[in-house]
């Protein structure tokens, strides 16, 4: 049945939505003259929005209110000083006369308030309140300035208007109240995008996501692939950090209103997205009943109190008994549900709110995690199964996905649309991807399912979604758990821990760059050179490192067994810090215990959750365990800054301090910012890591597809390169202080000339073992060209000197049969050679078409000889741009496999190049 449910819930909106057709036409509007509080007159238009209105309304004695309510909607418009104010219902009470109390309070405070008697204002549906009439009471107030000017001018444009409007009804004959009812006061205004902000934020994530798989996907060397992948942004923590923000709201404390709001457009990274369908389809099974249609505790039996409330508390007239049931077709004949907003009628409107769903708190009270659901309009009951049943359609989507591109990807091989070596790795592997992918979707998952299953622990829901909530909390924890555990042990099977004497230095630095302080140094980690400057202080410690039995054993990032199974774990870390994954998957249960389960004490949840997440700060910081600078940024500081400042701003909200409700806005607003600079950040990384990211796709080629990109990405490069070494980079060389100091001197390094003070007048030759050389001679004595001036063979004028002299072998100290060799080149000379050099190797010509296999990573071994022969391969080295010239091919791969047979190939197929070319001359 339940699944049943969830099926009608999810397809038939889907499969509704394709038969709805507008019918309405436009209507014309209609305006009327007003008066406004500012003593403004003007024209104003009939299906105008007020100043303030209210939107959802409930019972506000508990379901204790003797009426039954479809329709509560009040209006305050300051254009012409107009209070409105409707409301439908029913009542089982057989005659009473009563008094109405309306009242507007916010933040904190009674802001408006008014007493209506029924009879004096045409409501003659309640006067008296019978039975066998329905209630239709309508109104509208004229008012004056003193009668609002409890009202602040910013709760006409305050995002979330923290108030209500409450009416309550009191019976005249024993003044007592009989009836109330409240609904929450908006302006407009709201922090709660959620069609727009959780729209971009997803169309964010889904890059992220594309650019992470490109990287994991795109290659054929499993460490190579893992490097490249690590400087991706992490999906992870885009996750990490909306479900960060979203699950600020599960401490138990009275928030202000904009903090609920702005949290509602991060509610789907943590699963919960608001559905009425899934919510309504699961309410007999979570156990949230009620009609959604209406409010109030009104039965079916008609009460008679004779003028007075005496006989609805004590007793009944018998005589009614008989009648009853007729009388109760009647009421509840008259009971309807609201009708829907006609567009063709000028007088009606559509910002009204409507009954709160059944398990929803009263509206206006945002206190706690059911403060912040009501905002999704999910149940606190319902949280749980909506979250888990979101995570199966997400796990099916994954599915379906990777095997709808697998698919997609082979039927354009067959096609030939593309070329058959792409994404091989990928396609022949497909199956662990699928596999892979599944256990990171549950790893993401594991903060968000954790805290939701505790959450249904804490409010002793009913036995059904309690049990499956234990169901797969155990799940949880034990695949999870063993997962991380059997990751660890894979790794670390072949050696021992070892325990070390250590000391810590305490040494003298600066904080921020100019704030000096004393930073604490692990003696193990500093190196040679900076062991030279003298400590201030040192304390005893011990070193815990892992000795691994075999030496020559690869390392962690280059055992490709290794990164195929928990690559999914432990790829974005570095080399040091590789098992970081059981950190962080201990440090998310214990958030997810003090979030979850701490609902019933906020004192000791918030303070507790203030102290784990400062600690965790100093560890991830002393850690560092990223190896991409983007998920650094991220992960370590902006992430964990942002966690400690919204905990420790949260703590001002305990019931203890009874904070006025301004200053709590105010530090609401705070904490939007501080978290929406977060955000603003997370987009930057994810624009930033998208334009990385193609710059790893992109380096198995020659060219990239932007010169002005060409020199990033080869610095790029060396600096994945570095990182994947995890050593710190090369100091920088520091400057000679002689000449810093001389630097700004006049006297000792005068101002150049702006001419040159020089004039070359002539240029004589010396002869040069060059000469000796026959190509060198074919090449400055070029044969003479038939019919020109160079054919005259006969005796030139003016040359005296004897054959001998003029001879170029005899002024040369080798024998006649040595082989000399140039020892200059000229400008010609050298453009040719940089040509020969810029032009690509038969080799790379194969491969790049199509050929088998792909450059390997030390491909640039053959040439490194010829680059060094010329300055302007240094220039390329370090990244100078040179004139004329393009930077030198990114470092490209092959599968490790291959690599030695590919190298020992080309180095035969040199070889005998070579030998060739000798022969031949």
């Amino acid at each position: 049945m339940l699944i049943h449910r969830l099926l009608n819930a999810l397809l038939l909106p889907v499969l509704g939505g394709f038969t709805l057709i507008p019918t309405t036409c436009a209507k014309e509007t209609q305006y009327i003259n007003g008066i406004s509080l500012d003593g403004v007159s003007s024209s104003l238009a009939l299906d105008r929005t007020p100043a303030l209105y209210t939107g959802d309304f409930g019972d506000c004695i508990g379901g204790e209110s003797l009426l039954n309510v479809t329709k509560f909607d009040a209006a305050f418009y300051y254009d012409n000083s107009t209070i409105l104010f409707h409301l439908d219902g029913t009542t089982n009470i057989r005659n009473e006369s009563v008094m109405l109390y309306i009242s507007v309070e916010a933040y904190g405070e009674s802001r408006f308030s008014m007493t209506v008697d029924p009879c004096k204002v045409n409501i003659y549906s309640m006067c008296p309140l019978n039975a066998t009439v329905p209630i239709n009471a309508f109104a509208l107030f004229q008012i004056g300035p003193q009668q609002v000017s409890g009202i602040p001018q910013i709760a006409y444009e305050v995002p979330d208007l923290e108030g209500f409007a409450r009416i309550q009804i009191f019976a005249n004959s024993s003044q007592t109240e009989i009836g109330c009812f409240q609904a929450v006061m908006r302006n407009g205004n709201s922090f709660s995008q959620t069609t727009s902000i959780s729209t971009i934020l997803g169309i964010f994530t889904i890059v992220a996501i594309i650019a992470s798989f490109a990287t994991a996907a795109y290659g054929v060397s499993i460490p190579h692939m893992r490097s490249h992948y690590a400087h991706s942004i992490s999906v992870l923590v885009i996750f990490e950090t909306f479900q960060s923000i979203f699950y600020s709201g599960a401490l138990s404390l009275p928030w202000p209103s904009v903090l609920p709001a702005w949290w509602s457009n991060f509610a789907w990274a943590a699963g919960l997205v608001p559905s009425a369908n899934v919510v309504n389809s699961i309410n007999p099974f979570v156990g949230v009943s009620g009609n959604a249609s209406q409010v109030g505790g009104a039965g079916s039996t008609v009460i008679n109190n004779q003028g007075g409330l005496t006989q609805q508390i004590y007793g009944r007239s018998l005589e009614l008994f008989k009648r009853v049931p007729e009388i109760a077709k009647i009421a509840v004949g008259g009971l309807t549900r609201r009708q829907p907003y006609n567009p063709n009628d000028p007088y009606d409107y559509n910002w009204n709110g409507d009954p709160v769903q059944p398990g929803m708190p009263l509206p206006g009270d945002w206190t706690g995690f059911a403060g912040e659901l009501s905002e999704l309009s999910i149940p606190a009951p319902n949280a749980f199964m909506v979250g888990f049943i979101w995570l199966l359609v997400l796990l099916g989507l994954v599915i379906f996905l990777l095997v709808a591109f697998k698919y997609s990807l082979e039927g354009l091989v067959k096609l030939k649309w593309i070329k058959q070596d792409r994404l091989e790795y990928f396609r022949t592997h497909w199956t662990g991807y699928l596999s892979l992918a599944v256990l990171r979707t549950l790893f993401i998952a594991f903060f968000s399912l954790t805290t939701l299953a505790m959450f249904q622990f804490a409010i002793h829901g009913s036995v059904g979604p309690t049990a499956i909530a234990a169901v797969v909390f155990i799940i949880f924890m034990v695949g999870m758990g063993g997962l991380v555990l059997y990751a660890l042990h894979f790794r670390l099977r072949f050696g021992t821990f070892s325990v070390d004497p250590d000391r810590i230095l305490l040494r003298q630095g600066k904080l921020m760059g100019f704030i000096p302080c004393v930073i604490p140094v692990r003696l193990s980690q500093l190196r040679e050179e900076e062991l030279r400057e003298k400590p201030t202080g040192s304390l005893p410690f011990v070193r815990c490192h892992f000795v691994d039995n075999d030496p020559n054993r690869k390392n962690v990032h280059q055992d490709e067994p290794y990164i195929k199974r928990f690559g999914w774990l432990s790829a974005r870390y570095r080399l040091s810090r590789w098992w970081y994954f059981a950190f962080w998957l201990i440090y998310q249960f214990i958030r997810a215990c003090f979030l979850g389960g701490g609902a019933g004490n906020p004192l000791a949840q918030v303070f507790g959750l203030f102290i784990v997440d400062i600690l965790a700060f100093v560890i991830i910081a002393a850690i560092n365990p990223y190896e991409g600078q983007r998920n650094t940024a991220l992960a370590v500081w902006l992430l964990a800054l942002t966690r400690v400042a919204t905990t420790g701003l949260s703590i001002a909200f305990l019931p203890d301090f009874n904070l006025n409700r301004i200053v709590a806005t105010v530090i609401g607003v705070v904490i939007i910012v501080i978290q929406a600079l977060l955000t603003i950040a997370l987009m930057i990384l994810i624009i930033l890591g998208g334009i990385s990211s193609w710059m790893s796709l992109s380096r198995n080629r020659e060219y990239f597809t932007s010169q002005r990109l060409e020199g990033v990405r080869i610095r790029y490069f060396e600096h994945i390169a570095q990182r994947a070494t995890d050593q710190p980079p090369p100091p920088k060389p520091k400057p000679d202080p002689k000449t810093e100091s001389n630097s700004g001197s006049k006297e000792e390094f005068p101002d150049l000339p702006k001419e040159p003070y020089f004039k070359v007048t002539s240029i004589r030759r010396a002869p040069k073992i060059e000469d000796e050389d026959d190509d060198y001679l074919a090449d400055m004595n070029p044969p003479p060209i038939p019919g020109g001036t160079a054919a005259y063979s006969g005796p030139m004028k003016g040359r005296t000197r004897t054959a001998s002299v003029s001879s170029r072998h005899s002024v040369s100290s080798l024998p006649r049969a040595a082989r000399v060799h140039r020892a200059s080149w000229s400008s010609r000379d050298f453009s040719q050679w940089q040509a020969e050099q810029d032009r690509p190797s038969p080799a790379l010509v194969r491969r790049m078409s199509g050929g088998p296999g792909h450059l390997r990573s030390n491909s640039m071994k053959a040439t490194s000889g010829l680059r060094a022969q010329s300055s302007v391969s240094s220039f390329r080295t370090s990244g100078t741009p040179v004139p004329g010239s393009r930077p030198v091919t990114p470092v490209q791969e092959v599968a490790e496999r291959e690599s030695d047979l590919v190298e020992v190939r080309e180095t035969e197929h040199e070889t005998g190049s070579g030998r060739h070319l000798e022969d031949s001359q």
